[in-house]
Formats: structure tokens, C-alpha cells, sequence
């Protein structure tokens, strides 16, 4: 299997099982915690993109997102990313847009039959923690083993590294 060029790999996994952890970051919160969970597991980093990019000014992208899930909007993605068949679990990452994932986390789980495989969602906020982001995975994923996953202060994200690590050892995927 080939890797996506936006897709990156830890040199050494501390587990036997496959790992993905695939992401969505708009202001790099989301980037920094896929990063400690890449360095974490030796997991295989996908960051989802989309074909257009979200405004950097704060009130224009609430409102777009705003627009985007009221319309339930998926956006155009750059990639698919990676065969999911080969993983035996897929870290999904997210900031918390309007109590929720963002519509190109949406976009990447509508894209793929995830039925069989155990998902961990991880979602980046200001307040907010996880809002119905979990229930929204779930929906989007019909037949995958949906975990009840973290969030992370947005503020927190550089100094999370422990908190990241006693999570992977909770979900027993780091000894």
C-alpha cells in the first residue's frame, strides 16, 4: 500500500494493531493532537482536507461552518486517504464546530464503509468538549464500534502529551 503524500508514518509502533488517525485541523489544535497520538502509536497520520479551504478570519468561518451544518453540506475532499480496510483502528480527529465535527470529518466518514472497524474520536475545543460529535461519528458510521473518545482544550493541546499517553494506555493501545 502506497501512503497519500498528505499522509505521514511514525518510524516504530509500540502495538500489533493497524492504526490510523485521521484529522481535520483548522487552526493546528487538532494537528498538534494527531501528532501525539502519531508519536504515541507509530499510527499512520491522514490529515482530511478539503478541495477548498476555510476562511482563516474566526467569524467567517463560524458562519460558513454554521451554513455548512445547517444545510448538512460535505464538502469536496483533496484526498480519500488510505485503504481503511487494512486498520483495526482509526483515530478521528476534529475541532468542535457547533457542538459537533466539522463537515469535512463528515465528508471523509460518509466517504467510507467503516462497518467492523473501532473508531476513537478526538475533538478540539474551547469550552464546548466533546457536544454531540461522538453520536454524529456513530451516525456516519453505520456497523463501526464507536468508543467514547476525548477532548482537548484547544489552549492545552502543546502540553496534552501525558494526558494523550494515560488515554492510550487506557484504551490499552500503549503499554
Amino acid at each position: 500500500m502506497s501512503i497519500p503524500e498528505t499522509a505521514s508514518r511514525a518510524p516504530t509502533p509500540p502495538t500489533d494493531k493497524k492504526i490510523l488517525v485521521a484529522y481535520f485541523s483548522h487552526s493546528g489544535n487538532t494537528r498538534e493532537i494527531a501528532r501525539q497520538l502519531q508519536e504515541a502509536t507509530g499510527a499512520v497520520s491522514f490529515e482530511i482536507v478539503p478541495v477548498d479551504p476555510y476562511p482563516r478570519d474566526y467569524d467567517a468561518v463560524v458562519e460558513q461552518a454554521k451554513k455548512e451544518l445547517t444545510t448538512n453540506h460535505r464538502p469536496a475532499l483533496k484526498s480519500a486517504g488510505p485503504d481503511l480496510q487494512s486498520y483495526d483502528v482509526i483515530f478521528v480527529g476534529s475541532p468542535n464546530w457547533w457542538s459537533t465535527i466539522a463537515p469535512p470529518v463528515m465528508s471523509f466518514l460518509s466517504a467510507h464503509s467503516l462497518a467492523g472497524k473501532t473508531l476513537v474520536p478526538f475533538i478540539t475545543h474551547e469550552g464546548s468538549r466533546l457536544g454531540k460529535s461522538v453520536q454524529d461519528v456513530k451516525r456516519l458510521s453505520p456497523g463501526a464500534t464507536v468508543l467514547e473518545g476525548r477532548a482537548f482544550g484547544g489552549s492545552d493541546v502543546k502540553n496534552a502529551r501525558e494526558n494523550v499517553r494515560k488515554w492510550l494506555r487506557e484504551l490499552g493501545l500503549i503499554k
